[in-house]
């Protein structure tokens, strides 16, 4: 058996980078949700927007590894 150490290597990466993406951008719609509490007008509306948009990009994201799980 021969493991090719290149592609491992290359998933490797690829999945520490796109986690650690997913975590950021989960992480900045909770900074705006709480941005969102102590601001008022219309920052706060900017805040909540940014954060919504910030958690629809994660569920894009893991939508779309699900669907590439389930196609191959």
């Amino acid at each position: 058996m021969s493991i090719d150490w290149s592609a491992l290597g290359s998933v490797f990466g690829v999945s520490l980078g796109v986690t650690v993406a997913l975590v950021a951008l989960f992480t900045l719609g909770v900074a705006g949700l709480s941005k969102k509490e102590s601001s008022q007008g219309g920052s706060a509306v900017a805040a909540a927007t940014g954060a919504y948009v910030c958690f629809a990009a994660c569920a894009a994201a893991v939508a779309y590894g699900i669907s590439l799980i389930i196609t191959k």
